[in-house]
């Protein structure tokens, strides 16, 4: 049967849903230059259907504009048409950025970062739940647990490859079909462009074997740790060397990487807002599940909300190449460009105020009581997307963080979300995320 090739431009919305317009191959060269015409209350469809109340309502146009140096091409070698896309920037009609584009946000934040005189190099370690695997209990880690999900991980290696996805690990987790896959770090918003593209080649591969795959914090109630999304971390200056580590620091923190991470947690229970924001995200961040409970650091622990990842003595790579930190409270029901970018702004804070390094706590806080760590300025983070809500209008520096056209429309978005999902029972709850994503 003869077709004629498609293309489409695509962005990642406040819910991190992949959306856009699709266009003949033959028009390529004209739409790189013009892009494609978008409406903004596109960016209050839900994941789940309905549209949230929008600001905009059925007026106003934008552009989507395709950037080339974000393009997946991928040709499977079956009968199946390629994915053929190219990630953009949402912009008004003269070409400036709208306000509310998570990826033109993520690239507003990185520029403030430059400004002081740094980049932001990172990487996305995602979580999956892939349906075609065959159930055995105890498969975490497991050689078996590989058997058990046939050609599913390696073709998806392959496509990322294909993609310009650097793929550095793919392993079976502790959870039931649950897999781990890791990319090779990026500068900038690549980080994040990589991160859609590890989520929609998961997809396109497990489609293209009859099968569904789901990056939801949590598919099913019984599902233990749930799907967690962690994003490593480092900082470089303007000439490329890395800046994150002092090898006579405590932690080997940096002055710089220091405040850094002390304005993420000082910031932390507002931006699970943005990091954790599904109304299951909550079922994962509790105490002794090896996710994130409160917003402290700790040195190799996996309780710890920002984590000080190990060095390798034996790689051959000099240790300050290797050094990065984790953060840990966040899933992919999030857009990753929102998410980097809201790390960033809080990491800024921290940076302007010249905040010291903060403590290396040492396992679970839940083991001492509130008093003791609130006293450290550790506290617990919000316990339900609601409370998220309030933390984040609670924050001041946070709210000025984002346009008020955006945050009025992300708030809108988010309770129409709440008001959804509040009625389903455990098992409705998580099969209606599992499915949106």
């Amino acid at each position: 049967m003869k077709r004629d090739d498609l293309i489409m431009v695509c962005y990642s919305d406040i819910a991190g849903q992949v959306r856009g317009k699709g266009f003949p191959a033959r028009d390529l060269e004209a739409r790189l230059k013009s892009g494609i015409g978008w409406t903004p209350t596109n960016i209050m469809i839900t994941a789940f259907g309905p549209i949230a109340d929008s600001p905009w309502g059925a007026l106003d146009d934008l552009i989507m504009m395709p950037d080339p140096a974000a393009r997946v091409m991928v040709d499977f070698g079956d009968d199946s048409p390629p994915e053929h896309f190219y990630l953009g920037d949402v912009l008004h009609l003269d070409g400036t950025p709208w306000d509310c584009c998570p990826r033109g946000l993520l690239k507003s934040a990185l520029a403030e970062l430059e400004a002081e005189g740094l980049r932001l190099n990172a990487a996305f370690e995602h979580e999956l739940y892939y349906e075609g695997a065959l159930e055995r209990i105890g498969s975490g880690y497991n050689l078996d647990g590989i058997r058990r999900q046939g050609s599913f991980g390696q073709t998806l290696l392959y496509a990322l490859r294909e993609a310009g996805v650097e793929p550095d690990s793919f392993l079976p987790e502790y959870g039931p079909r649950q897999y781990e896959v890791t990319c090779r770090p990026a500068l900038g918003v690549a980080a994040a462009d990589r991160a859609v593209m590890v989520r929609e080649m998961a997809r396109a591969v497990a489609a293209r074997l009859g099968e569904k795959v789901s990056f939801a914090p949590m598919v099913r109630p019984d599902g233990g740790v749930g799907n967690g999304l962690h994003i490593h971390m480092s900082l470089q200056d303007l000439e490329g060397r890395p800046v994150t580590f002092d090898p006579d620091s405590p932690t080997g923190l940096s002055r710089a990487a220091g405040s850094f991470v002390a304005g993420v947690l000082k910031h932390m229970p507002a931006l699970c807002a943005f990091t954790a924001p599904s109304t299951v995200s909550y079922q994962r961040l509790v105490p002794n599940k090896w996710s994130a409970a409160y917003n402290n650091m700790g040195t190799r622990d996996r309780e710890a909300a920002v984590r000080i990842c190990p060095v390798n003595g034996v790689s051959g790579t000099a240790a300050a190449e290797q050094f990065n930190f984790e953060y840990r409270a966040a899933d992919a029901a999030a857009s990753p460009y929102l998410t980097l970018a809201a790390i960033l702004k809080a990491g800024l804070e921290g940076l302007h105020a010249d905040l010291p390094t903060p403590d290396d706590t040492r396992g679970c806080p839940a083991g001492e009581s509130d008093d003791h760590w609130r006293a450290k300025g550790i506290v617990r983070l919000p316990t339900s997307l609601d409370a998220a809500l309030a933390a984040l209008a609670a924050d001041p520096a946070a709210s000025s963080w984002f346009s008020p056209t955006f945050l009025d429309a992300y708030r809108r978005y988010k309770r129409c979300e709440i008001e959804l999902m509040a009625d389903l029972t455990p098992e409705e709850l998580c099969q209606r995320y599992a499915e949106a994503y």
